[in-house]
């Protein structure tokens, strides 16, 4: 993925979470709706780290194209 690529793809998360969050809660969906929350977090924090990647590779002089989408439990694993 190109960084336009992936602006667009965190566009289309940010997007689908915040539909999530204002819709109504279904009281018998809620470990669903939290899964679903769970998982446009962990693809979020993907992408955010994949845009990372590519821009430390440019400031290195390297294809920014090297970049990869690390594992989930890579990037979950990060300490803040």
């Amino acid at each position: 993925m190109d960084d336009y690529q992936v602006h667009h793809k965190i566009e289309e998360l940010v997007k689908a979470e915040q539909e999530l969050r204002e819709s109504a809660p279904d009281q018998a969906d809620l470990a669903g709706r939290a899964a679903k929350l769970q998982s446009i977090e962990v693809q979020l924090d993907q992408c955010w780290d994949l845009l990372r990647q590519r821009q430390a590779r440019v400031h290195a002089g390297e294809s920014p194209d090297g970049a990869q989408l690390r594992s989930a439990d890579e990037v979950e694993g990060y300490r803040q």
